[in-house]
């Protein structure tokens, strides 16, 4: 049985004062083939596609495809804002390495 992953309030929040769901968008969290170790997150808005699993909170989405899903099993989504920069994050429990850059990871 697969643990879907979860959004931080603090996610939907940001999602909300982006005004994401008012234009019918939800953030896209997707993991592609790429970057220096084998996997990437692609992290956009967009809108719902029928296959999707659908996360909502405070009437804001988040959206995960069928594909990625087994990739994302029991992960965090959250929002960051540090000096260097504001950001949408993933605690993934089933990366087993990250490249230097943060970008790109193995499982």
């Amino acid at each position: 049985m697969q643990l879907p992953p979860k959004v931080t309030e603090r996610a939907f929040a940001r999602l909300a004062e982006i005004g994401a769901g008012d234009q019918g968008q939800a953030l896209r969290v997707a993991v592609e083939g790429g970057g220096c170790s084998g996997f990437q997150y692609d992290i956009r808005l967009d809108r719902p596609a029928e296959d999707d699993l659908v996360l909502e909170g405070g009437g804001q989405k988040v959206v995960v495809d069928s594909v990625s899903l087994p990739f994302l099993e029991g992960a965090v989504i959250d929002f960051s804002e540090e000096l260097i920069g504001a950001r949408f994050t993933i605690e993934n429990p089933n990366v087993s390495s990250s490249c230097g850059c943060g970008t790109s990871f193995a499982m």
